[in-house]
């Protein structure tokens, strides 16, 4: 097989099941070939919005591209990552992340589908407003 250009994903509005406010999807990379698991998305929020608790199979690795982005774990870390800093979430931690109030958002999310690709993400339960509001690191 020789190189190709990939068929254009049209930007997806993420559920409000999974994520608060209005956050977008613009697929980059998926599994071409037997054997690959990579999944790579740009993904945009709007001032505030954030993704509901959540877990990865085998970690997730997001490199903020424009905004200010806020990352919060289970033990109440709550950090701040500026345009070209990167965040890795290491396999199996409950985390958040999402936009600061005050400026949109995008980042890069990069991540290894599990062997079941449906159970790469465990999708849990919104954030609430005391751990949105925690003071930033």
């Amino acid at each position: 097989m020789s190189h190709r250009i990939l068929p254009t994903t049209p930007t997806a509005k993420n559920p409000p099941e999974q994520f608060s406010g209005d956050v977008w999807v613009d697929p980059i990379a998926s599994p071409q070939e037997d054997g690959q698991t990579m999944v790579v998305a740009r993904v945009r929020f709007a001032p505030g919005a954030h993704t509901a608790w959540h877990s990865h199979a085998k970690g997730q690795t997001l490199h903020v591209t424009s905004g200010t982005a806020l990352f919060g774990t289970r033990d109440g870390d709550v950090i701040e990552a500026r345009p070209g800093q990167t965040v890795y979430c290491p396999a199996g931690e409950e985390h958040w992340h999402g936009a600061a109030p005050e400026t949109f958002m995008e980042h890069i999310a990069m991540l290894e589908n599990a062997e079941d690709p449906a159970q790469t993400t465990t999708w849990l339960e919104h954030v609430d407003e005391a751990d949105l509001n925690r003071p930033r690191g």
